[in-house]
């Protein structure tokens, strides 16, 4: 017996810990269904949203086409705000379509090579400051953040995995588009500091959700999608 408890004792200790699952790159897509440049780009982040669970992929679709022929029933002010955001800390303006990667890079969103290089390049970096979960509870979103360093917006997205739209009018007149994880609603909900909190709010617009940690530089330092209770 007491050499069984010997070996059990020595199996427990050779066995590895199990990681915690990374969190997956977050890609913010601006884009527009007014503009004829963004369908390639479209399509890239639907593909991506199908085919892998290490990316975080959202289409943030902006006002500013709406004037120029096509008004884009998707558009949002919240959507044209964050890429100004973004344009102020990059210095090159607001475009489309913009692929930002883990708050940190911007790049033409339809450039595969180069959106992938800045995916593989955000993955080995690892910027996270602390592990993220959230689950829906019927009308109501709980998100637990752990403990780590630094501080952090936490910021809920609701979004749509799919919409199909022919377009009437516009540089995409004629065309019908098919989007993937348009977002429909996108909000703080609280103020990480380092300690291991928890935060909720109600359902917000938009099929499916997921949580975004924000540091105050606007890199993405943490991220997860939102389960159901069981």
């Amino acid at each position: 017996m007491i050499r069984s408890l010997f070996a059990s004792l020595i199996l427990a200790v050779a066995l590895p810990v199990a990681a915690a699952p990374a969190r997956p790159v977050v890609l913010e897509l601006f884009t527009s269904e007014g503009c004829s440049s963004c369908p390639p780009a479209d399509a890239y982040l639907s593909e991506l949203s199908q085919t892998r669970s290490d990316v975080l992929p959202l289409a943030f679709h902006v006002t500013y086409w709406n004037n120029l022929g096509w008004k884009d029933p998707y558009s949002l002010d919240i959507a044209t705000q964050r890429q100004a955001d973004y344009a102020s800390r990059f210095g090159d303006g607001s475009y489309t379509p913009e692929l930002v990667v883990d708050g940190a890079k911007d790049l033409v969103g339809s450039d595969r090579g180069a959106a992938e290089a800045a995916i593989r390049d955000a993955a080995a970096k690892a910027s996270t400051a602390a592990t993220v979960s959230a689950v829906r509870n019927g009308n109501v979103i709980n998100v637990t953040v752990g403990a780590g360093t630094g501080n952090a917006r936490v910021l809920l997205v609701g979004y749509d995995p799919q919409h199909v739209t022919p377009v009437g009018r516009g540089e995409n007149s004629g065309r019908t588009l098919k989007e993937a994880n348009i977002v429909r609603s996108f909000q703080p909900i609280g103020e990480w500091s380092g300690k291991a909190s928890e935060f909720s709010s109600a359902v917000p617009a938009g099929e499916q959700d997921a949580v975004l940690l924000q540091a105050p530089d606007g890199s993405i330092v943490g991220a997860a999608r939102v389960g159901n209770a069981s």
